[in-house]
């Protein structure tokens, strides 16, 4: 990267949602509040589920690492925005701005993966019940977690690195509330093309195969519980997968809303649908995973009430 575009992109501005004092009050308050609640809702999973044996599978490991990274999601984003909805200053250095990048777009996938990971779970459970313990075994999900974290990181240094080559034009203003990849190619005075083409290529790899994954395991599932006799038996096995579903599918569906177009038409209309995956989603995992979910009910009322939780069951 030659002097003149690290001079001119030392900085960048995050204006946020809004420049109107007014409803950045509001705006602060009400991010403040959800990163809060999602703060709060993913480390009581973690605690839950690492506190009570009972949740010690393969289900709820790779749940407490969807937590982890969501947890860590929500941090890499959420206060550097407060900061900017409390302060005049809304500068963000190039530096500062790359680093959460890396951070957002290797946790996206990491996010991604560990879902294919429990969708995978999942099918062994159902289809597969009688070799559930030895298929699933302690050592193949630290296996699949470890290559999670490898992909996921190769695919953040890979499009952070290529962002480096980027020379910004002098109008660094970012309507958005922290460093995306779509905004910043939008930036560019240089040619993105080398950037477009990855973006396809690498999001096919970790976006698309595990999303075709995941489909073609859950109709695997469907067939399989079609085929339980009992009413009762099909309904459990389904309820085991429903809170995947749900998630699987805001994730999806939020993604969707903001990358699936084409890069010009971009715009801060964007910016409703990327909140919605970058705050709302880590924010409602914890309460998808853990309604109607008994077994999670008993570890969160172990871990607030204890042995007095244990005499009341």
């Amino acid at each position: 990267m030659d002097g003149d575009n690290q001079t001119g992109a030392s900085k960048f501005l995050l204006a946020g949602l809004s420049e109107k004092p007014e409803q950045q009050r509001i705006l602060f308050w009400m991010f403040l509040s959800m990163y809060l609640v999602t703060v709060v809702g993913n480390v009581l999973i973690i605690l839950a589920i690492s506190s009570d044996s009972r949740l010690h599978t393969p289900m709820y490991f790779f749940l407490a690492n969807l937590s982890f990274t969501d947890l860590f999601f929500v941090t890499n984003t959420i206060p550097k925005m407060l900061v900017n909805l409390q302060s005049q200053n809304k500068a963000i250095s190039y530096t500062g701005c790359l680093t959460q990048l890396y951070f957002l777009v290797s946790l996206v996938a990491l996010d991604n993966l560990i879902l294919a990971a429990m969708a995978y779970d999942r099918y062994v459970a159902i289809c597969h019940p009688l070799h559930y313990t030895t298929a699933m075994s302690p050592g193949l999900c630290i296996l699949l977690l470890a290559l999670c974290w490898v992909f996921s990181v190769l695919y953040g240094l890979i499009h952070t690195l290529l962002m480096t080559r980027v020379t910004f034009c002098e109008s660094r203003k970012i309507h958005y509330i922290f460093c995306e990849m779509y905004v910043l190619l939008r930036l560019a005075c240089s040619s993105t093309q080398v950037n477009h083409t990855m973006l396809i290529v690498t999001g096919c790899l970790i976006f698309v195969v595990p999303f075709g994954f995941m489909i073609v395991s859950y109709i695997w599932i469907v067939r399989a519980i079609l085929q339980i006799p009992s009413t009762f038996r099909k309904y459990k096995a389904f309820s085991t997968c429903a809170s995947h579903v749900a998630v699987v599918s805001l994730f999806y569906g939020t993604l969707c809303m903001v990358y699936l177009q084409p890069l010009h038409t971009y715009s801060m209309k964007d910016s409703v649908a990327t909140v919605m995956y970058a705050v709302i989603t880590p924010m409602m995992n914890p309460f998808i995973y853990s309604l109607r979910n008994k077994d999670m009910h008993g570890a969160l009322g172990k871990l607030f009430l204890g042995k007095a939780f244990q005499r009341l069951t």
